[in-house]
């Protein structure tokens, strides 16, 4: 939905092709808060994470989007080197002995756009709706059938390219969270390094809070796990004061589209074109903008040798 919607501010018509609709997606599960998760090379998801950290702290000064501006800390069980994505964020710094909790000796203090995406995703996609755009909800098994009403396709399936495409390379990065009840907490928090136990992190939104969680590598089950469910609630009691009781709403699955790197390029097949942005890890909201610029700026170069009223199609990030 952000490419659709860029690609319809720089003047062409676009219809999304979607086989699920928005609140059936990976992206509706999404915790989410604008970190660089599990996304390479550095250099190009630096990039496009920094401006995306720029539009979204944009649309947190907006009612209705849903995205908001919140100030937290990457906890440190022993001291490491600044993140690379530190020229991302404005404020960063480290953080105070004060604001560390018990049992950690250093930290990332900085404020980052939270986005509430049962919020943001209806917003989306009522933006793009506004700007001309339409959905149609079908499958798609091959390019050609897009082919077929656009000279150029972009490609958004994330894990679905595994199969339109055969790209092997792709794999699923199982999470888990819980969507609990608003906690005794105004930042966000993450402990990232202990492997013994798990990743945690708490991320207070505007009606709730989520906890997770988990990076199951090559699962591609979307059941939930009680027992991780119990490990989550055990982790992040360890960060919130002592008997804070936690009521949970939702036990919530989702695969990211795991990738040696993001692919995002355009492809030449035969006298047609398609651009491909995909395999975003754990980073699709926090990647979000920044590619879908660059996606407008590679389809303005099939645009240059070709009609400019041409249509575009765009798939979807969750499958087809």
């Amino acid at each position: 939905m952000s490419c659709g919607v860029r690609l319809l501010e720089a003047g062409h018509s676009v219809e999304i092709w979607a086989r699920e609709p928005p609140e059936h997606t990976t992206s509706a599960v999404a915790a989410a808060v604008w970190y660089p998760y599990r996304a390479f090379p550095q250099e190009r998801v630096t990039a496009w994470a920094g401006r995306t950290f720029e539009e979204l702290c944009v649309l947190a000064g907006q009612p209705g989007t849903g995205v908001k501006r919140v100030s937290g800390i990457e906890l440190l069980l022993w001291p490491a080197p600044d993140p690379w994505w530190k020229p991302c964020v404005p404020d960063f710094r480290r953080a105070t002995a004060e604001e560390l909790l018990p049992g950690f000796v250093d930290g990332f203090a900085f404020e980052a756009p939270v986005i509430d995406m049962p919020r943001y995703l209806p917003y989306l996609l009522a933006r793009f709706r506004r700007l001309g755009g339409s959905v149609l909800q079908r499958e798609v098994r091959s390019l050609h059938e897009a082919w077929e009403v656009a000279p150029l396709v972009v490609n958004c399936t994330g894990l679905g390219s595994r199969s339109l495409l055969g790209d092997e390379s792709l794999f699923p990065i199982r999470g888990e969270v819980l969507r609990v009840a608003p906690l005794p907490t105004e930042r966000f928090l993450f402990d990232e390094q202990d492997e013994a136990r798990g990743m945690t992190y708490l991320i207070p939104r505007f009606d709730d809070c989520i906890l997770g969680g988990t990076a199951e590598e090559g699962s591609w089950s979307l059941e939930p796990d009680p027992a991780q469910a119990e490990a989550i609630l055990a982790r992040a009691a360890r960060l919130l004061p002592a008997g804070t009781r936690i009521q949970v709403l939702q036990h919530l699955v989702g695969l990211r589209p795991g990738r040696p790197s993001v692919r995002l390029e355009l492809e030449q097949v035969g006298g047609r074109y398609v651009l491909h942005n995909y395999g975003h890890g754990g980073a699709g909201v926090t990647l979000s903008w920044g590619c879908a610029d660059e996606v407008v700026s590679l389809a303005g170069q099939v645009a240059l040798v070709g009609p400019a009223s041409n249509p575009w199609s765009t798939g979807r990030a969750d499958g087809t």
